[in-house]
């Protein structure tokens, strides 16, 4: 058997599994693509955690995971004739297809640039009536941030240096450093905004992803800090018991474990 005989039997495998237990199980039985949705959601930030974590072994479970609600909601549909697993894949390969024009078609790029402004502009043949469609309006806003400025880039609606973006960052620090002067909350939480988004899309051009930069740090604070709280432990106090030039003592400690 050949790999890709082996992929279809896998996933034809699971699509026999879908339909049994939608048959046959109790709780299969009652879902919705409601009651569904923020399990999805759950799935895809647990995908994300594996991918920063670098465990492969994960991944491929979350993966799984994740396949399995594609699987499920095809099967809803099918149920009300809305359309089925096959009408989900081939309306993914007919839009892969049209907005790959570079490889079934005639168009030549030079770069990936290019791609990503090709793929906007037939978006917007397609009857989009704006780029910014595209961004789900739940999307978390730091990733929102970065999806709205990836997309507005597509269509030539961007800086041309990284050096330009830096001065921009410097510029809305200090409009904030002004804000602090007047304390208006409105107007600081604004300007606090604005300082976020251009950090945002400082990081597009150094080539760094904000959300996972941010969730990195949160790891490695979360694992200092539970180094911290071990030691004082160790030490008989609590955190509360401790000066701060004693908890730093522990916290450089934890820098270099």
């Amino acid at each position: 058997m050949n790999a890709r005989s082996g992929q279809l039997k896998a996933l034809d495998r699971l699509l026999t599994i879908m339909d049994e237990l939608r048959e046959q199980c109790p709780w299969d039985k009652k879902q919705t693509m409601q009651t569904l949705r923020h399990l999805t959601i759950e799935e895809t930030y647990e995908l994300g955690d594996a991918i920063l974590d670098n465990d492969l072994e994960e991944v491929k479970k979350e993966l799984g995971d994740l396949l399995l609600h594609i699987i499920f909601y095809a099967k809803i549909g099918s149920e009300t004739h809305d359309f089925d697993i096959a009408d989900v894949a081939n309306e993914i390969c007919e839009k892969l297809i049209n907005r790959h024009p570079h490889i079934y078609g005639d168009v030549t790029v030079e770069n990936e640039e290019e791609v990503k402004q090709n793929w906007e502009n037939i978006k917007l043949k397609e009857g989009k009536k704006s780029v910014l469609e595209g961004v789900p309006n739940s999307l978390p806003a730091l990733v929102k941030a970065n999806r709205i400025q990836e997309k507005v880039a597509g269509v030539g609606f961007d800086w041309e240096r990284p050096g330009q973006v830096f001065e921009k960052v410097q510029e809305e620090l200090s409009e904030l450093q002004e804000e602090l002067k007047q304390g208006n909350p409105d107007r600081l939480e604004s300007e606090f905004g604005d300082v976020l988004f251009s950090m945002v899309n400082y990081a597009r051009f150094l080539d760094i992803n904000p959300e996972n930069a941010l969730e990195r740090t949160n790891k490695k604070f979360i694992k200092r800090f539970q180094y911290l709280e071990n030691k004082a432990k160790e030490s008989g106090k609590t955190l509360k018991e401790m000066t701060l030039a004693e908890m730093d003592v522990f916290w450089e400690e934890a820098k270099k474990v």
